[in-house]
């Protein structure tokens, strides 16, 4: 009896390890999970304006084309299961201006993690759209800066 209450406990002490081994293992595109973040980031500087600020067709375009790129990550079953909202704060102090800046680099830092290297010839379709996506945006809110800085 006492044998197998030994290789019992045994058991669930090696099933604990090997369990914890593989828990903080990422997961097949975590720099997709990434990039998402990044995107709902700079989508909430675009989406979020003050009081007297009305948002306009290009910045509009602009979300339009990040909430594309985000629609298909999740499209290849790469989510997180957060909420387009869900972001670090926006702080509500920063000029258009530097919520566009902020937006851009949170962009280019999506673009990054999205063009790691991909095995899969079905996800290097998809990678390949996405980035459009995020380049198209990344544009309008250029035109966004230029405009407002002028």
């Amino acid at each position: 009896m006492k044998t197998l209450v030994r290789l019992t406990l045994l058991s669930i002490l090696t099933a604990t390890c090997v369990g914890m081994a593989f828990a903080d293992k990422p997961g097949r595109h975590p720099h997709y999970l990434h990039s998402l973040s990044d995107l709902r980031h700079a989508r909430g500087y675009l989406d979020k304006l003050a009081a007297n600020e009305h948002r306009d067709e290009l910045e509009q375009q602009a979300i339009n084309k990040i909430d594309a790129a985000i629609r298909k990550i999740k499209a290849a079953s790469i989510d997180d299961g957060k909420d387009l909202n869900d972001h670090p704060p926006i702080d509500a102090h920063l000029t258009r201006g530097d919520r566009y800046r902020k937006a851009l680099e949170l962009l280019d830092a999506a673009h990054h993690d999205v063009s790691l290297e991909e095995d899969d010839s079905k996800s290097q379709c998809l990678q390949g759209r996405i980035i459009a996506d995020v380049d198209q945006a990344h544009r309008i809110v250029e035109k966004l800066q230029s405009r407002y800085n002028k």
